[in-house]
């Protein structure tokens, strides 16, 4: 049961500002890019975007609306993906092996890492609390950011994602051949491997039209992609702690979103993220899998408004 709190949200029909997109210098020798919609008077509200994904992966029309509702909304590129910041270290493949199997190996950074950039992001742009959501990998970084700078969260959501504990939000098997095979260079190809992926993990209960999700892996490569970061990002995910225990300290209002059809992060994810967390609302959604589609737009922006609200003013 959730207790009632007057909103300081002034939901609006004009039509959102949308920022160019700008740079922010976060840490030595990191950047990275951003792009704002609605009012900056509005309430602040982060956008985290999951492995290998670039902030356009949340959709603008999907921002517009947020903006509409009365957030000021941020998109971003996390470092090792679209125009932010890219790291030099390489990663072997025994690193990569051995943190697949024991959690432990040297990484060239962090999921504290990834949340500190989301946190210095804020104070690039003079913003002391946001409400945060995260999607995937971003899940991990906005819980993350809420455990460690929990002054900083106004209100915390996390999307198909998981505590970090190794028993819950696995993968499905069948998606094994399709994580380790080999990637053929040049545009063409990443299209029609994304369009692979994407049909093996995107939501069978809301199907994306498949031009869309062709035209959104062009802009995706013309963005920019890094084979290497996503492995960098790849080994933050394998190596992060279980936040279990450390979830239970949080007092702000979460709310968790997990397909029941999610084949990329199993909805055991989900489901133990908003047991830890006290007073989460869970919302489970039929035929969801591992995306967020248009058609459940309203529902998503419906859902962190409410619990934006229970944040009060």
């Amino acid at each position: 049961m959730f207790t009632g709190a007057m909103s300081s949200r002034r939901p609006t029909t004009e039509a959102p500002a949308v920022s160019e997109e700008l740079f922010a210098p976060v840490a030595e020798q990191v950047e990275l890019c951003y792009q704002t919609f609605g009012d900056p008077d509005a309430e602040p509200l982060l956008l985290v975007m999951g492995l290998s994904g670039p902030m356009t992966w949340w959709d603008e029309a999907f921002c517009e609306q947020l903006a509409s509702a009365g957030f000021y909304a941020v998109r971003y590129d996390n470092r090792d993906t679209g125009r932010s910041s890219r790291y030099r270290s390489s990663v072997r493949g025994d690193q990569l092996v051995r943190a697949f199997l024991t959690g432990r190996a040297d990484a060239p950074y962090s999921m504290s890492d990834l949340a500190g950039d989301a946190v210095a992001l804020l104070d690039h742009l003079g913003i002391d609390s946001a409400h945060v959501v995260g999607v995937s990998m971003g899940g991990m970084i906005a819980q993350t950011v809420a455990l460690e700078h929990p002054s900083r969260v106004r209100s915390l959501t996390s999307i198909s994602s998981t505590t970090g504990r190794r028993t819950v939000g696995w993968q499905h098997p069948s998606l094994l051949p399709r994580l380790i095979a080999p990637r053929k260079a040049g545009r063409d190809a990443y299209v029609q491997s994304s369009l692979a992926m994407w049909s093996l993990i995107g939501s069978a209960g809301f199907p994306s039209d498949p031009d869309s999700l062709r035209t959104r892996a062009r802009d995706t490569f013309d963005r920019g992609i890094s084979a290497s970061g996503v492995v960098r990002q790849m080994l933050a995910i394998l190596t992060q702690p279980d936040r279990t225990a450390r979830l239970r300290s949080l007092r702000m209002p979460a709310l968790v979103i997990h397909g029941t059809a999610d084949k990329m992060v199993h909805v055991s994810g989900g489901r133990s993220t908003a047991a830890a967390i006290p007073g989460a609302e869970l919302l489970l959604i039929d035929g969801m899998g591992h995306d967020l589609p248009a058609k459940l737009f309203d529902t998503f922006v419906d859902a962190i408004a409410r619990t934006a609200d229970r944040a009060g003013g």
